[in-house]
């Protein structure tokens, strides 16, 4: 039953993942967008992290200067009890001062590894945020690369020979007017012509009455 189950699941993964493969074929812009909101997400997590080590770094600190403290007392308490020759004192003391200084070493050795670790969490956490603001700019990029191409296609489009065109229609309207301005002037010229042929008459009366 068991093994129904996982081949069921693992088909469903397949298929998941092609479609995401097609939508990534499909829209690169989409499949970018989405690669980035897991980069933000992997990023405040890694920030997260790094949070919760400082915070660590400082309960280490603290407690390595609290068993420091505490190791400097009792080896001084031991050479007093020392000097006295309180032997139970001086043993209990010196145990202590032992322990104490045992602690102080381990956690100063774990606040080291630490502090370690911040360092190569910080760097990794910088090349992240890099890379993330370098895939905003590719993102940016590849969004005015879409705009220009989407851009053309509609003015290729609309400049494309045809009678469904938008151009072919204004052509069309173009020839019109200008047929249309044609007929006005021929029209005008008609309506002028006997009134210009008048004139040139009635000019040449006049020159002919004064020879």
């Amino acid at each position: 039953m068991s093994n129904i189950f996982t081949r069921i699941k693992e088909s469903i993964s397949a298929d998941i993942h092609q479609l995401l493969d097609d939508k990534e074929q499909k829209n690169p812009i989409t499949a970018l967008n989405h690669y980035l909101r897991q980069a933000e997400q992997q990023k405040l997590k890694v920030k997260n992290l790094l949070e919760r080590q400082y915070k660590l770094k400082e309960k280490f600190t603290t407690e390595f200067h609290q068993a420091e403290d505490h190791a400097n007392k009792r080896l001084k308490q031991a050479n007093i009890a020392k000097a006295a020759n309180e032997q139970d004192l001086y043993d209990f003391a010196q145990k202590e001062y032992e322990e104490y200084h045992l602690r102080a070493e381990r956690v100063g050795q774990a606040r080291e590894e630490t502090v370690e670790q911040i360092d190569q969490l910080e760097r990794k956490y910088k090349e992240m945020d890099h890379k993330i603001k370098d895939m905003h700019l590719k993102r940016m990029e590849l969004m005015g690369r879409e705009n220009v191409a989407r851009a053309n296609e509609k003015m290729n489009h609309i400049l494309k020979d045809g009678a469904d065109h938008p151009f072919s229609k204004f052509s069309e309207l173009e020839q019109f007017i200008e047929n249309l301005e044609n007929k006005v002037n021929q029209a005008y010229y008609h309506s002028t012509f006997d009134q210009k042929i008048a004139q040139l008459e009635k000019n040449l009366q006049s020159e002919n009455k004064s020879s």
